[in-house]
């Protein structure tokens, strides 16, 4: 009898040991494999990072976001975009002279190269913007048009590899609801991986 009791007690505290993990996956840390080019060359594609679920979200944390929410050009089969957060709410961003300021402080870009800083972010629209000209171009929603700051609970987003990156720049604000975290490096990756991803809110500003 007393072997029969012990089997039960081993059995339920393997189902409470698996149910624990997969809540810890569901709500607390996952992990996802980069597919694309977008955050060149900070994160590569086909590399593997971690997601912080319950992280508070700066300026200068990579995210992953439902992109079907958010980008209404998004190709077929894509689910999730990783991005950096360039605004939070009630932040002004401005491009100009190949400079990215918010709230009119000048924005630490050392993980881009010049052409990056420069070109990659005029993109498509040239060596002058800010969220009101962006959200007048026609591409943003009807509800975005017009606006000078990140609305609450937004955040405008951009890639590190600005010239090829489909960010906040084509389609706007992404939604707090539609984050599913902050990026998290393996504790393999280079100490300037790191940097650039765990630790880039403590030096989002230039000095």
């Amino acid at each position: 009898m007393q072997a029969v009791t012990n089997f039960f007690k081993g059995w339920w505290a393997q189902i409470l040991f698996f149910v624990v993990l997969v809540l810890i996956y569901l709500f607390v840390f996952s992990g996802i494999k980069i597919s694309g080019t977008s955050m060149e060359p900070t994160l590569l594609d086909k590399q593997y990072v971690g997601i912080n679920h319950v992280a508070k979200l700066k300026r200068g944390d990579v995210v992953v976001f439902d992109a079907r929410k958010e980008d209404p050009r998004i190709q077929a089969g894509k689910k999730d975009y990783v991005k950096r957060i360039i605004g939070v709410p009630g932040d002004t961003v401005s491009f100009s002279n190949g400079n990215l300021y918010v709230n009119g402080k000048k924005v630490n870009q050392d993980y881009l190269s010049k052409s990056e800083r420069t070109d990659g972010t005029a993109g498509d629209f040239g060596s002058h913007w800010d969220l009101k000209s962006l959200s007048n171009t026609g591409l943003w929603k009807s509800e975005d048009a017009n606006t000078t700051k990140v609305p609450a609970n937004s955040y405008f987003v951009m890639g590190d590899h600005r010239s090829v990156s489909n960010d906040g720049r084509y389609y706007g604000y992404i939604s707090r609801k539609h984050i599913t975290g902050k990026v998290v490096v393996p504790f393999w990756y280079s100490s300037t991986v790191k940097k650039y991803v765990d630790q880039q809110d403590k030096d989002f500003f230039a000095n």
